[in-house]
Protein backbone atom coordinates (compact mmCIF):
# COMPACT_ATOMS: atom_id res chain seq x y z
CA UNK A 1 0.00 0.00 0.00
CA UNK A 2 1.69 3.28 -0.96
CA UNK A 3 1.33 6.43 -2.28
CA UNK A 4 1.21 6.88 -6.12
CA UNK A 5 1.13 10.89 -6.11
CA UNK A 6 0.04 14.15 -3.53
CA UNK A 7 -2.13 16.24 -5.66
CA UNK A 8 -2.31 20.06 -5.17
CA UNK A 9 -4.58 22.30 -6.93
CA UNK A 10 -3.70 25.59 -7.83
CA UNK A 11 -7.37 27.97 -8.23
CA UNK A 12 -8.95 28.09 -11.51
CA UNK A 13 -12.11 29.97 -12.74
CA UNK A 14 -15.14 28.02 -14.77
CA UNK A 15 -18.86 28.46 -15.38
CA UNK A 16 -20.09 26.00 -13.30
CA UNK A 17 -19.55 26.47 -9.72
CA UNK A 18 -21.53 27.76 -7.16
CA UNK A 19 -18.40 29.10 -5.29
CA UNK A 20 -17.56 32.89 -5.24
CA UNK A 21 -16.21 33.94 -8.25
CA UNK A 22 -16.58 31.08 -9.98
CA UNK A 23 -13.33 29.69 -8.46
CA UNK A 24 -12.19 25.86 -7.88
CA UNK A 25 -9.49 23.97 -6.62
CA UNK A 26 -10.71 20.87 -8.16
CA UNK A 27 -7.92 20.47 -10.89
CA UNK A 28 -5.54 18.96 -8.58
CA UNK A 29 -1.53 17.91 -10.17
CA UNK A 30 0.69 15.62 -8.68
CA UNK A 31 3.73 17.47 -7.26
CA UNK A 32 7.22 16.22 -7.08
CA UNK A 33 8.83 16.08 -3.64
CA UNK A 34 7.50 16.76 0.24
CA UNK A 35 4.25 18.31 0.88
CA UNK A 36 3.62 19.48 4.03
CA UNK A 37 -0.05 17.80 5.87
CA UNK A 38 -1.20 19.73 8.64
CA UNK A 39 -4.67 20.07 10.46
CA UNK A 40 -6.32 23.08 8.89
CA UNK A 41 -7.71 25.53 11.67
CA UNK A 42 -10.83 24.74 13.48
CA UNK A 43 -14.21 25.42 11.65
CA UNK A 44 -17.54 24.63 13.30
CA UNK A 45 -18.38 21.01 12.31
CA UNK A 46 -21.32 21.91 10.02
CA UNK A 47 -18.46 23.84 7.80
CA UNK A 48 -15.33 23.22 5.49
CA UNK A 49 -12.61 25.72 5.52
CA UNK A 50 -9.04 25.03 4.25
CA UNK A 51 -7.00 22.29 2.81
CA UNK A 52 -4.78 20.10 4.64
CA UNK A 53 -1.76 20.09 2.38
CA UNK A 54 0.13 23.23 2.01
CA UNK A 55 -0.08 25.00 -1.34
CA UNK A 56 -4.01 23.14 -2.12
CA UNK A 57 -6.55 25.32 -2.70
CA UNK A 58 -10.12 24.82 -1.53
CA UNK A 59 -12.27 27.65 -3.20
CA UNK A 60 -15.76 26.28 -1.96
CA UNK A 61 -15.23 26.58 2.24
CA UNK A 62 -19.16 26.07 2.83
CA UNK A 63 -18.77 22.19 1.68
CA UNK A 64 -14.70 21.62 1.53
CA UNK A 65 -11.81 21.61 3.51
CA UNK A 66 -11.92 22.18 7.28
CA UNK A 67 -11.05 19.89 10.14
CA UNK A 68 -12.80 16.59 9.02
CA UNK A 69 -12.60 17.22 5.52
CA UNK A 70 -8.93 18.13 5.33
CA UNK A 71 -7.37 15.65 3.08
CA UNK A 72 -9.51 13.73 0.14
CA UNK A 73 -8.34 9.88 -0.72
CA UNK A 74 -9.12 8.24 -3.99
CA UNK A 75 -8.06 4.91 -4.66
CA UNK A 76 -6.19 4.31 -8.66
CA UNK A 77 -7.66 1.13 -8.58
CA UNK A 78 -11.43 3.31 -8.70
CA UNK A 79 -9.57 5.13 -11.34
CA UNK A 80 -8.73 2.85 -14.03
CA UNK A 81 -12.39 1.47 -13.66
CA UNK A 82 -13.47 4.52 -14.44
CA UNK A 83 -11.66 5.07 -17.29
CA UNK A 84 -12.47 1.67 -18.43
CA UNK A 85 -16.06 2.69 -18.39
CA UNK A 86 -15.40 6.21 -19.65
CA UNK A 87 -13.38 5.21 -22.38
CA UNK A 88 -10.47 7.86 -22.02
CA UNK A 89 -7.62 8.45 -19.80
CA UNK A 90 -7.98 9.74 -16.10
CA UNK A 91 -4.59 10.83 -14.57
CA UNK A 92 -4.09 11.00 -11.06
CA UNK A 93 -5.87 13.84 -9.33
CA UNK A 94 -8.54 14.23 -11.77
CA UNK A 95 -11.11 13.51 -9.60
CA UNK A 96 -10.03 16.54 -6.85
CA UNK A 97 -7.92 14.30 -4.94
CA UNK A 98 -5.26 15.13 -3.16
CA UNK A 99 -3.71 11.53 -2.43
CA UNK A 100 -3.82 8.91 -5.32
CA UNK A 101 -3.44 5.47 -3.86
CA UNK A 102 -2.49 1.91 -4.61
CA UNK A 103 -3.31 -1.10 -2.87
CA UNK A 104 -5.42 0.30 -0.39
CA UNK A 105 -8.96 -0.07 0.04
CA UNK A 106 -9.97 3.36 0.35
CA UNK A 107 -14.07 2.50 -0.01
CA UNK A 108 -13.74 -0.32 2.38
CA UNK A 109 -11.75 1.40 4.98
CA UNK A 110 -13.75 1.84 8.41
CA UNK A 111 -14.67 5.12 9.60
CA UNK A 112 -11.82 5.90 12.29
CA UNK A 113 -9.52 4.11 10.67
CA UNK A 114 -6.28 5.57 11.24
CA UNK A 115 -3.37 5.55 8.42
CA UNK A 116 -0.04 6.47 8.44
CA UNK A 117 1.83 7.43 5.73
CA UNK A 118 5.30 7.40 5.45
CA UNK A 119 7.60 8.04 8.78
CA UNK A 120 5.36 10.88 10.37
CA UNK A 121 1.98 11.58 9.36
CA UNK A 122 -0.77 9.91 10.94
CA UNK A 123 -4.94 10.91 9.19
CA UNK A 124 -7.93 9.13 10.25
CA UNK A 125 -11.14 8.14 7.72
CA UNK A 126 -14.52 10.30 8.86
CA UNK A 127 -16.57 10.49 5.67
CA UNK A 128 -17.07 9.80 2.27
CA UNK A 129 -17.40 12.22 -0.38
CA UNK A 130 -20.57 13.84 -1.69
CA UNK A 131 -20.76 14.71 -5.59
CA UNK A 132 -21.66 18.26 -6.67
CA UNK A 133 -22.13 20.34 -9.24
CA UNK A 134 -18.44 21.36 -9.60
CA UNK A 135 -17.33 17.98 -10.00
CA UNK A 136 -19.99 17.07 -12.57
CA UNK A 137 -19.34 20.11 -14.83
CA UNK A 138 -15.15 19.21 -13.90
CA UNK A 139 -16.10 15.62 -15.57
CA UNK A 140 -18.14 17.10 -18.12
CA UNK A 141 -20.31 13.79 -18.26
CA UNK A 142 -23.45 13.23 -18.71
CA UNK A 143 -25.18 12.28 -15.53
CA UNK A 144 -22.14 11.76 -13.58
CA UNK A 145 -23.67 13.17 -10.31
CA UNK A 146 -26.11 9.68 -10.85
CA UNK A 147 -23.47 7.38 -11.80
CA UNK A 148 -20.76 8.22 -9.11
CA UNK A 149 -23.49 8.04 -6.54
CA UNK A 150 -24.55 4.69 -8.23
CA UNK A 151 -21.53 3.24 -8.07
CA UNK A 152 -20.69 4.10 -4.17
CA UNK A 153 -17.07 4.26 -4.45
CA UNK A 154 -16.39 7.82 -3.30
CA UNK A 155 -12.99 7.27 -1.76
CA UNK A 156 -12.48 9.10 1.57
CA UNK A 157 -12.29 12.04 3.51
CA UNK A 158 -9.95 12.53 6.39
CA UNK A 159 -8.39 14.13 9.30
CA UNK A 160 -4.90 14.96 10.17
CA UNK A 161 -3.97 13.23 13.35
CA UNK A 162 -0.10 13.73 13.19
CA UNK A 163 0.61 16.36 11.17
CA UNK A 164 4.31 16.31 8.71
CA UNK A 165 5.75 15.49 4.80
CA UNK A 166 4.67 12.96 2.74
CA UNK A 167 5.45 12.50 -1.06
CA UNK A 168 4.51 10.05 -3.93
CA UNK A 169 5.90 6.79 -3.04
CA UNK A 170 5.41 6.86 0.66
CA UNK A 171 4.35 3.39 2.05
CA UNK A 172 0.35 3.44 3.71
CA UNK A 173 -0.07 1.37 6.78
CA UNK A 174 -3.33 0.97 8.35
CA UNK A 175 -2.24 1.55 12.01
CA UNK A 176 -5.96 1.73 13.88
CA UNK A 177 -9.07 -0.25 12.99
CA UNK A 178 -11.93 0.29 15.06
CA UNK A 179 -14.24 -2.06 16.67
CA UNK A 180 -17.04 -1.50 14.42
CA UNK A 181 -18.47 -2.23 10.64
CA UNK A 182 -19.44 1.45 9.53
CA UNK A 183 -17.18 1.43 6.18
CA UNK A 184 -16.76 4.41 3.92
CA UNK A 185 -19.36 2.80 1.43
CA UNK A 186 -21.50 1.92 3.77
CA UNK A 187 -21.89 5.88 5.34
CA UNK A 188 -22.01 6.65 1.55
CA UNK A 189 -24.94 4.87 0.85
CA UNK A 190 -26.60 5.93 3.94
CA UNK A 191 -26.31 9.33 3.47
CA UNK A 192 -27.49 8.85 -0.23
CA UNK A 193 -29.67 6.43 -1.55
CA UNK A 194 -30.11 3.78 0.99
CA UNK A 195 -31.23 6.46 3.84
CA UNK A 196 -32.47 3.14 6.18
CA UNK A 197 -28.94 2.11 6.82
CA UNK A 198 -28.59 5.50 8.62
CA UNK A 199 -28.85 4.33 12.21
CA UNK A 200 -26.11 2.23 11.94
CA UNK A 201 -23.65 4.72 10.86
CA UNK A 202 -23.87 5.77 14.62
CA UNK A 203 -21.82 2.60 15.70
CA UNK A 204 -18.79 5.03 14.56
CA UNK A 205 -19.48 7.20 17.10
CA UNK A 206 -17.53 10.50 17.15
CA UNK A 207 -14.92 9.43 14.43
CA UNK A 208 -17.75 10.00 12.23
CA UNK A 209 -18.42 13.12 10.20
CA UNK A 210 -20.87 15.38 12.43
CA UNK A 211 -22.77 16.11 9.80
CA UNK A 212 -22.98 12.49 8.81
CA UNK A 213 -23.96 11.75 12.44
CA UNK A 214 -26.78 14.57 12.79
CA UNK A 215 -28.47 12.67 9.61
CA UNK A 216 -28.49 9.67 11.51
CA UNK A 217 -29.62 11.01 14.51
CA UNK A 218 -32.33 13.11 12.90
CA UNK A 219 -33.48 9.78 10.62
CA UNK A 220 -33.54 8.14 14.18
CA UNK A 221 -35.50 10.42 16.07
CA UNK A 222 -38.01 11.04 12.98
CA UNK A 223 -38.67 7.17 13.12
CA UNK A 224 -39.09 7.75 17.11
CA UNK A 225 -42.22 10.34 16.49
CA UNK A 226 -43.86 8.56 13.77
CA UNK A 227 -43.84 5.34 16.29
CA UNK A 228 -44.88 7.25 18.90
CA UNK A 229 -48.02 9.09 16.70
Amino acid sequence: MRLLTVNVGKPITVDYTQAEGGVTGIDKRPVDGPVWVSAPPPTTPEAGGESGLAGDTIADHRFHGGTHQAVYAYAREQLDRWEEELGHPLGNGTFGENLTTVGLDVDGALIGERWRIGDQVVLEVSSGRIPCRTFAGWLGERGWMRRFTQRAASGAYLRVIEPGEIRAGDPVEIVHRPDHEVTVTLGFRAVTTERDLLPELLAAGEALHPVWREKARQYLEKGAKSTKA
